[in-house]
């Protein structure tokens, strides 16, 4: 008798959003670590260098401490979640451990951004309004800094 083997479960998968815009990746670079230009919210610290460590507040009790876990100018960022408090959620702590990954190539005279927020996956409770927040923050206000010099600050709908 044969026995079926089972296909392993695949993770699934975490969130991820890609933009391309005509500009050279070490400006890229650059210009995601000016957090506070294209992210609507209040940024303390420093993030251009490896191992600087920032908070990001979005009003109330929240916060988010992040680490600059790795910097290779003109092809990836990464952030680490080091704490958090989303008292908006049960798990308060929902993204702490989590990355956000900021991975970049160029191909014939154009930048291609890919950004995953490791973690955030469809079963965390934030998932929806994370998804949301972070398809409006890279595919529109990110976009828009880095090829008007403006990041759109408008709240996500």
């Amino acid at each position: 008798m044969k026995t079926q083997e089972m296909e392993p479960k695949t993770k699934t998968q975490s969130f991820n959003a890609s933009i391309t815009v005509k500009t050279v990746p070490n400006e890229v670079t650059e210009k995601i670590s000016k957090v506070n230009e294209w992210w609507g919210i209040t940024f303390s610290g420093n993030s251009e260098k490896q191992n600087d460590k920032f908070v990001v507040k979005m009003g109330g009790d929240s916060f988010y401490d992040f680490t600059v876990a790795e910097l290779i100018p003109g092809k990836r960022i990464v952030w680490l979640v080091t704490d958090c408090n989303m008292p908006w959620f049960s798990d308060k702590k929902e993204w702490a451990n989590t990355k956000l990954i900021f991975d970049i190539t160029e191909k014939n005279g154009e930048t291609k951004l890919s950004f995953t927020h490791e973690g955030l996956t469809p079963e965390v409770e934030c998932y929806k309004a994370c998804e949301k927040g972070w398809t409006h923050w890279i595919k529109t206000s990110l976009f828009s800094y880095l090829t008007t010099g403006k990041g759109n600050f408008n709240q996500p709908k």
